[in-house]
């Protein structure tokens, strides 16, 4: 399936300009960071998320004035919901009418009269939702994106959604959920050698960080040509370390279902066109929330900006070229003005899915979510200045408005108690529990800023 990215330049992947970025989770001692030590980064006055912290969880957020933001935490506690069936993507546009007129204009597609109910009767049905309490200000105006969610990444309330459960191509924010079920599994002080055959199965136009067969790479630098390039080629060497393909479709799908993301349905780790390849923006906005309790994640999506190793030559140091995040609300890249407080998470770009983005944000000590897909104007930039009108209507509307849904904990959350916090891959050795997200329903879900250091 031809994608909207090519290799150099893709719509989902244009160069940005450097800007700053949040600290990646050190690698193993012994071993330096292939990306470490030419990084840029905002600092705050101490990591909450490390293992020693109370609250066991941070996500670091980016400020456009540069000012450090509180870290606070609180336990995510939402009751499970029935699920009923949900339906497909859009049908493509029809064709002649068989008596030689030209087929009309294609008509937007509409969403299904009936979709899941996970997270509350509300988001199955069609068209937005919304419960304005007295005082509370309207939700933007002229937003076109097909489906969209705001909710509270601490309680999981659901502020206000469009068809949130609209079965619709994802492109790379698919990448969310192969980075929440992969990442834990994975040492990132691992070094690998690229193989042909790991690089063969990279889609055709597809979002590329540069990865070259028959060099080695540590499982930190591809992480970061995940996350900030969308690099497909990072994804199916990182697919390969965990087993191939096929199996890392399935353990993706095994954890979609766990977390009840149950719109979503996998067919390739890195979000390339595929049929029947859909998720909704509940589903991402749910395992986004899931990814974010995890340590590396928060660190890795928060990066602006980092090296990535490039050519080796005998009895030369290895040479690294610059990349940077693609996402424009943290970089200020294509005109936009970096959003304040934003902490990630990933944007997406392809032919069947059009632009998507799912973000988390802070404002005081308010923490949000807000995915959009597909907005039906503009160009690029739409994406992100719809989120970011969300993201304002949602900080402006909270306590003012009754939710409309909750994001469900994972099936096998113990909902009577607090539980045990996620584990990031370092400390994990030292801990009891598992990293996968499942028990992440105790985890509590922080956001620190910290002042820009150069």
């Amino acid at each position: 399936m031809n994608q909207l990215q090519t290799p150099k330049a893709s719509r989902n992947q244009e160069a940005v300009r450097p800007s700053f970025m949040s600290p990646v989770s050190d690698s193993s001692p012994g071993r330096t960071r292939r990306g470490g030590p030419y990084r840029r980064w905002f600092s705050t006055d101490g990591w909450s998320g490390r293992a020693d912290s109370p609250s066991g969880c941070t996500f670091t957020c980016v400020s456009a004035k540069k000012t450090a933001l509180t870290v606070l935490s609180a336990a995510l506690l939402v009751p499970a919901v029935l699920v009923s069936p949900a339906h497909a993507a859009p049908t493509p546009p029809p064709a002649a009418d068989g008596k030689g007129r030209p087929p009309r204009a294609p008509v937007a597609p509409a969403p299904p009269a009936s979709m899941s109910t996970v997270g509350g009767a509300s988001l199955g049905q069609p068209g937005t939702q919304v419960n304005l309490l007295p005082g509370a200000p309207a939700l933007p105006a002229n937003l076109t994106g097909r489906s969209w969610i705001v909710a509270d990444a601490e309680t999981g309330e659901v502020l206000a959604s469009h068809n949130a459960h609209w079965r619709l191509p994802p492109a790379s924010t698919m990448k969310m959920l192969f980075a929440d079920t992969v990442l834990p599994t994975l040492p990132k002080d691992q070094v690998h050698r690229v193989s042909e055959q790991e690089m063969s199965g990279v889609g055709a136009g597809s979002s590329l960080v540069g990865v070259k067969e028959d060099m080695e790479y540590s499982v930190h630098d591809l992480w970061l040509g995940v996350f900030l390039r969308s690099g497909n080629d990072a994804v199916h060497v990182l697919s390969a370390m965990n087993g191939g393909i096929d199996k890392t479709v399935r353990d993706m799908q095994a954890h979609a279902e766990e977390l009840q993301a149950l719109d979503t349905h996998v067919i390739s780790p890195d979000g390339y066109d595929a049929p029947e390849q859909v998720s909704s923006a509940y589903d991402l906005t749910l395992i986004a929330r899931s990814g974010l309790q995890k340590q590396d994640f928060r660190e890795y999506c928060g990066t602006a900006e980092a090296k990535f190793p490039g050519r080796q030559e005998a009895g030369k140091p290895r040479e690294y070229f610059e990349i940077q995040n693609t996402n424009r609300l943290m970089t200020g890249a294509g005109g936009l003005s970096p959003y304040k407080g934003i902490a990630g998470v990933k944007n997406g770009n392809t032919t069947m899915a059009g632009s998507t983005f799912t973000g988390a944000a802070q404002r005081g000590d308010k923490k949000l979510l807000v995915t959009v897909m597909n907005p039906d104007t503009g160009g690029v930039n739409s994406v992100y200045e719809e989120t970011a009108e969300l993201f304002d209507w949602g900080f402006a509307a909270a306590g003012k408005v009754k939710p409309v849904g909750e994001l469900v904990p994972p099936k096998s959350a113990d909902t009577t108690s607090l539980g045990s916090p996620a584990q990031s891959h370092e400390n994990a050795a030292s801990a009891s529990g598992d990293d996968s997200g499942s028990s992440g329903i105790g985890t509590a879900v922080g956001i620190a800023g910290g002042a820009l250091a150069v």
